[in-house]
């Protein structure tokens, strides 16, 4: 980022611990650390990416991003100012700047009201505008996501799951946003698609000089939409950069065994791959230290188990491992 230009969106040593199951006294009986010490920004304009296996705290990181959670510890502030906490009337004017698209289209639309009302319940909650005006928004933002007018007197259920996603895209945007939170949109839907609803996100973030952050497990999703990518690991940022960067030279080993793991059609593109140890630890009990070091292949037990590993500057990404050097003159074959 050049100095002077502060974030649209900042995110400061963030925690979220849930509690889980609970002892004869009633109290918890263990917590687990959702996310651990997270922080990373959104810039104005891009589109970031969030990737990791499931159960690494994207979708959580998501749904703090918006206030539909709070933090345990840490902040989130939007365009300089704190985003939790905040009375009932202002977080409702921040809701308006920054909306979601979910992940399940039939789950996140009331299966009691037609596609119309969805998209018209957004419009009167945050814009005061009168029915003829929110009528005619309808009819416009319909015809920006591709969604045919006969379409919207329609209930979820008589709607396909891209169509269905169409109209989550155009509530989303309804109200004129400048953040889009997409919780992996494509996921569950057809592959077929899958296309058509990413290349009418890229349209409308253009259209509307939104950013964006788009939550997702396809590598190549993100390669194709994601301006910079943040790689977490059960709950920690692992790696972060441009995604032309990571993609082309991934330096930790989480996030190489991520891009090994993506099938190659051509037996050129195959090569020889990072192999990961072990299963992938529960995160009620992480490993100490480095959470990635019990499947690590370079790990070295007396550094990575004492010693949380630090973000630290390597061009112009970030990477958190304690070996970089190391497995950086391995793989140059020093």
């Amino acid at each position: 980022m050049k100095p002077g230009i502060s974030p649209l969106m900042r995110v400061e040593n963030v925690s979220r611990i849930f509690p889980v199951g609970s002892t004869l006294l009633g109290g918890p009986r263990h917590r687990v650390r959702a996310l651990d010490r997270v922080s990373l920004d959104l810039r104005r304009g891009e589109t970031l990416g969030l990737v990791g296996e499931s159960g690494c705290g994207k979708s959580t990181l998501a749904r703090l991003m918006v206030a539909l959670d709070a933090p345990s510890e840490g902040r989130i502030t939007f365009d300089n100012a704190p985003l939790s906490g905040l009375p009932a009337g202002e977080l409702h004017r921040r809701r308006r700047q920054i909306q979601m698209i979910f992940q399940d289209p039939y789950a996140s639309l009331n299966p009691r009201m037609t596609a119309r009302a969805s998209i018209a319940e957004p419009l009167a909650n945050f814009t005061g505008m009168g029915r003829a005006d929110i009528e005619a928004r309808i009819e416009e933002l319909a015809a920006q996501v591709g969604l045919p007018p006969h379409l919207l007197d329609r209930f979820p259920h008589e709607l396909s799951g891209g169509q269905c996603q169409r109209v989550g895209i155009a509530r989303a945007i309804s109200a004129g946003p400048d953040v889009i939170i997409a919780d992996e949109p494509v996921s569950a839907l057809d592959v077929s698609i899958q296309a058509q609803i990413l290349n009418l996100l890229l349209e409308i973030k253009r259209r509307m000089g939104l950013s964006m952050v788009f939550v997702s497990h396809d590598l190549s999703v993100v390669s194709h939409i994601a301006d910079r990518v943040a790689v977490m690991y059960l709950g920690r940022i692992v790696e972060i950069g441009p995604t032309a960067e990571i993609f082309a030279q991934p330096r930790h080993p989480y996030t190489r065994m991520l891009l090994d793991a993506v099938p190659h059609p051509l037996p050129a593109g195959r090569g020889r791959k990072t192999q990961a140890q072990g299963e992938l630890p529960s995160p009620i009990d992480p490993p100490a230290g480095c959470h990635f070091r019990s499947r690590c292949p370079h790990a070295d037990a007396s550094l990575c188990g004492a010693t949380v590993p630090p973000l630290v500057t390597v061009g112009e990404a970030e990477i958190a491992c304690l070996r970089l050097d190391e497995i950086t003159l391995e793989r140059a074959g020093v």
